[in-house]
């Protein structure tokens, strides 16, 4: 919900009064023309086409402008402040409820399927994961750290994460990373190259982890278990995508 009203509010008011602040600021301004004001709404607008924001506010966008210039110009408002933070308040929860709702259930319908290929092993907590390279070596524990190559994905291909890159792999201790790796990585010998496909719930939640990886968001990692390297946690949480 934060988010969403981060977007409407930071996005479309924010940058538009800072628009105001820059080139309307003074009368004497006679670069800022008709022409420069269409296009800073231009831009503010093809920035935010695609997004919640824009879906929720185009029935209803006279609306939003109306509220803009009463507050902008100190006009009497329909409502006070406080009760239209309250009226935004009750909206995007329920933007945010049927967001996440759309998202969960393409999750769960894309697992469904994906559960179907053969060599796809699902665990008691819907973890899916397939073998690509089963090693030889010992399993690590949850008190363990790690180090690995990896890649991370969204269903539809997007790459967010991928250590072979910058060719330098990830160490990490199992008790500090997202759920589905905590438990996944208990399932790999070292030398095992595995892919895992994450349900949101042992992932990033329904939060997700903006602006890659959106709310309840399914997640595809290969992952290649190089060596398990004791319990000391060497990189900072901000390091990698988990």
């Amino acid at each position: 919900m934060k988010n969403i009203f981060l977007t409407i509010l930071a996005v479309l008011t924010a940058t538009v009064l800072l628009g105001c602040d820059l080139f309307l600021g003074s009368s004497k301004n006679a670069n800022f023309d008709k022409n420069s004001s269409y296009s800073l709404g231009l831009i503010q607008g093809d920035r935010i086409k695609s997004s919640l924001a824009a879906d929720a506010i185009r029935p209803v966008f006279s609306d939003f402008l109306k509220g803009f210039k009463d507050g902008l110009f100190g006009k009497k408002p329909r409502f006070s402040i406080d009760e239209a933070d309250q009226k935004i308040t009750v909206a995007l929860t329920g933007i945010s409820a049927e967001r996440n709702a759309v998202f969960k259930q393409k999750g769960i319908a894309w697992l469904a399927e994906n559960a179907k290929r053969p060599g796809i092993i699902t665990t008691k907590t819907g973890l899916q994961y397939e073998i690509l390279v089963e090693g030889k070596g010992k399993k690590p524990v949850e008190t363990d750290s790690v180090k690995v190559h990896y890649e991370g994905r969204l269903i539809d291909g997007t790459l967010f994460d991928n250590t072979y890159e910058d060719q330098q792999a990830a160490t990490f201790a199992l008790k500090d990373v997202i759920p589905g790796w905590t438990e996944g990585l208990q399932l790999m010998p070292v030398g095992s190259k595995f892919r895992f496909y994450v349900p949101y719930e042992l992932g990033y939640g329904e939060a997700g982890r903006p602006p890659i990886i959106p709310p309840c968001a399914t997640l595809l990692f290969s992952i290649e278990l190089i060596e398990i390297v004791g319990a000391k946690k060497v990189v900072s949480d901000d390091d990698y995508w988990w």
